[in-house]
């Protein structure tokens, strides 16, 4: 069979226009495994408190961090994609997709059926499982597969959240950095609403509703983005020897009024500084590639934040982006599918 490697990100708007970022956000925001709530009540939010007025906000957020080249994450993306490429075969078409904005799921699967691939390869930049990262682009690959080419065969790379090697990649990323004084290393990770933990659990008995829930075994946790993400956190102080004291977590990027994880990232970057913490550093382990909310978001907001409050230096770790380490993970991936579709078994499927 002829084989196909698709990548794929959450997606970024064409330019940091407000238009454009209103287009954006409709497209991102109609997803009803981003906002769950009933289609009435989502299109009533979207339409009447969201679109009048962050499309604005936003733009000026994008328009900080927008590059010569365009979106941070889109053009890292493809530079990984490039990156990737050497030591594949030549005739391996590797293409990129965003779930939202361009270029979309929809045409790169139609690209890759005229290039006759028939078995292809994708690979979400997720390491954690979330509905509204990790699911909902695997559910729009596997709907324009079944549409577009439904004699397609498509696997999947799994959430590699505790991956020894992707921990190994972010480890060696952040090495120069650690190696810097400071008082605290803070995981900041992407927020989401606690809900969202819930409906994600399948035995609907689990999650948030077990005390100590993220740290007793549960088969919950293989769709548990929390769990994950302290997991994540365990692994990287083991594999850096970083004591525990000297680690905090939090998550970043809440929306809405609704609880979300905590602690937030923005009040715990205010109660470090006044607690006496002085020399932060900050590492964003839930994004591949840096981008709004690790550019904007963290590295000039929350330094801001941070020094304002009493702080006195504040780094902010970059994510993996070209880092050899990580590209070689994702090359391994490839290598090890290549050898599953030739008669092992497949790294996962979406079956």
């Amino acid at each position: 069979m002829k084989k196909g490697i698709l990548l794929l990100n959450l997606g970024s708007p064409n330019s940091p226009k407000v238009r454009d970022v209103r287009v954006y956000l409709k497209e991102f925001l109609s997803d009803g495994r981003v906002l769950d709530a009933h289609p009435l009540i989502r299109w009533l939010v979207l339409n009447l408190f969201i679109l009048p007025f962050r499309p604005k906000r936003s733009a000026e957020a994008y328009q900080k961090v927008w590059s010569p080249e365009g979106s941070p994450l889109v053009t890292m993306t493809y530079r990984q994609r490039d990156l990737l490429s050497q030591g594949l075969d030549d005739d391996i078409p590797i293409e990129v997709a965003m779930r939202y904005g361009r270029p979309s799921v929809s045409e790169v699967i139609h690209q890759l059926k005229g290039q006759g691939v028939e078995a292809l390869y994708a690979l979400p930049l997720y390491p954690h499982y979330a509905m509204s990262s990790y699911e909902t682009v695997v559910v729009r690959v596997v709907e324009e597969v079944a549409r577009q080419a439904p004699q397609m065969r498509v696997d999947f790379l799994q959430p590699f959240f505790d991956d020894a090697t992707y921990i190994d990649a972010l480890v060696q990323s952040a090495s120069a950095h650690l190696d810097k004084e400071h008082d605290l290393l803070l995981f900041s990770f992407h927020g989401l609403p606690e809900r969202h933990l819930r409906v994600s659990d399948p035995s609907n008995a689990h999650c948030t509703r077990v005390p100590d829930c993220c740290n007793n075994c549960n088969p919950a946790h293989a769709t548990c983005y929390r769990h994950q993400c302290y997991k994540t956190v365990e692994k990287f102080r083991e594999k850096a020897g970083i004591p525990k004291e000297k680690c905090a977590v939090s998550f970043q990027s809440r929306l809405g009024r609704e609880p979300w994880l905590e602690p937030y990232t923005d009040v715990e970057l205010v109660r470090f500084a006044k607690s006496g913490v002085k020399k932060l550093l900050v590492i964003c382990p839930s994004f591949v590639t840096d981008c709004l909310e690790t550019l904007e978001e963290i590295t000039m907001e929350g330094r801001e934040t941070f020094l304002e409050a009493g702080g006195e230096t504040f780094e902010q770790i970059p994510c993996l982006n070209d880092h050899p380490a990580w590209i070689r993970f994702l090359r391994e991936k490839v290598l090890s599918w290549q050898a599953g579709v030739g008669g092992a078994t497949p790294t996962a499927s979406n079956g």
